[in-house]
């Protein structure tokens, strides 16, 4: 095998071979670095959009609505225009095959809101599937303080890609694709052409981490994954990534027993299944007059302390119906800063009923209501459930989530 090493100014390099179908390691060199990533960041991308799929948070037809944000993003991009409505589905094309920064953030916003929020929710899911050396702050991969990842950790991504959905795999080993706006070609087609049994899976490329790639090939029932960080040139990358596969086939043996990795139950990550569960009503206790309710959503660096938190908000039993005249119940932050909308959730016969509700739909709509306060309002005929301190934006969104989800919900304006 011929050595291959990068000169001083070029990003670090790294390696990772495994059997894809034992998940035996076959080869590794400073497989544990934290590196950036780059457009590799896309895989997680996609996982998080197809686990959402799957839970029924998102549909592939969904139209999507481009933020300005979104089309801002710099290239490689789709061409994604501000305002404009597209199909889930072509933006997902997009991400997977054209590697186009504007298509990764859409889908980000599109499922959780914003973000800052998706990339706390990739980290999340990087963490519960053993990537332990892995922090997403965007999602698209270009560079930015923290957001780092191992070629270890992207080479176990790439076999959950393959093994946790495989109706989606095909994405990765199309040369080109239909995405909405035009047809779009494959960053990784010149190794898909090239390489006998390749059929994925994401290039990377910035000048921090230089070239990137994680390949998969397939021959004779064999299966080999093998990952580089920090080629020199796209050439000299896919090169390796020959060299590598190669090795790996030379390595594995014809016959193994194939052990899927264990798909991690996911749902302390994703805002649709993070429930309540149903419980006698607490014995009351001695209550402040205003009670602080701890934040619902995951913490953006680890996933013990996401699930902790959201298995500790679901477990605290609600105080009991308080003295007219004491402090509402609200979380978190002011609504300064043109933060004047909200939702409400409905009139309730119990103070009780009404925070009840506010804390179980906080759990369940994590996306859009991580930054809301909670209020519960008496009028005259009963308890008003409210978010409060939203913009109007995001205000809309919950509801049309919400509503998705047969939850009535209606918007306040400033006066509301």
């Amino acid at each position: 095998m011929s050595t291959w090493t990068n000169p001083a100014q070029a990003a670090p390099y790294a390696a990772m071979v495994i059997d894809a179908r034992s998940g035996e390691v076959l080869h590794a060199r400073n497989a544990d670095t934290r590196l950036h990533p780059a457009s590799l960041t896309k895989m997680m991308t996609l996982y998080v959009v197809f686990d959402a799929v799957k839970r029924g948070e998102i549909s592939m037809d969904t139209e999507v609505r481009i933020s300005r944000f979104a089309a801002s993003e710099p290239p490689s991009k789709l061409g994604l225009r501000s305002g404009q409505k597209i199909a889930m589905r072509y933006l997902v094309r997009a991400a997977a095959v054209k590697s186009a920064n504007d298509a990764a953030t859409a889908l980000g916003e599109a499922i959780s809101g914003s973000e800052a929020a998706f990339a706390r929710r990739m980290t999340a899911t990087a963490k519960a599937l053993g990537m332990t050396r892995t922090t997403f702050k965007n999602a698209h991969g270009l560079t930015e303080s923290g957001h780092l990842s191992t070629a270890r950790d992207m080479t176990l991504l790439g076999r959950h890609l393959f093994y946790d959905f495989p109706e989606y795999y095909n994405l990765f080993s199309r040369t080109s694709t239909d995405a909405g706006l035009r047809t779009v070609n494959n960053t990784n087609r010149r190794l898909l052409g090239a390489y006998k049994g390749a059929d994925g899976i994401k290039t990377g490329y910035t000048r921090a981490a230089g070239f990137n790639l994680v390949a998969s090939a397939e021959r004779g029932g064999e299966r080999i994954i093998a990952t580089v960080f920090g080629g020199r040139s796209s050439a000299t990358r896919n090169a390796k990534v020959a060299e590598l596969l190669d090795l790996g086939f030379a390595r594995a043996p014809s016959r193994v027993a194939v052990r899927k990795p264990v798909k991690p139950d996911l749902g302390s990550t994703s805002a649709a299944s993070v429930v309540v569960a149903r419980s006698l009503r607490p014995v009351p206790r001695p209550v402040p007059a205003a009670t602080l309710v701890a934040d619902a959503g995951p913490a953006a660096e680890e996933v013990t302390r996401a699930v902790t938190e959201a298995i500790t908000i679901a477990a605290t039993p609600i105080p009991e119906p308080r003295p007219e005249g004491e402090l509402e119940v609200v979380t978190r932050m002011s609504s300064s800063g043109g933060r004047h909308w909200g939702i409400n959730l409905g009139n309730f016969g119990s103070r009780y009923d009404a925070e009840r509700i506010l804390l179980k739909t906080a759990l369940v709509e994590i996306g859009t209501l991580d930054d809301a306060l909670r209020k519960v309002v008496q009028g005259p005929t009963g308890y008003q459930a409210n978010f409060v301190g939203m913009t109007q934006e995001r205000a809309a969104l919950a509801c049309r989530r919400l509503a998705a989800r047969d939850m009535d919900c209606a918007t306040l304006g400033p006066a509301g």
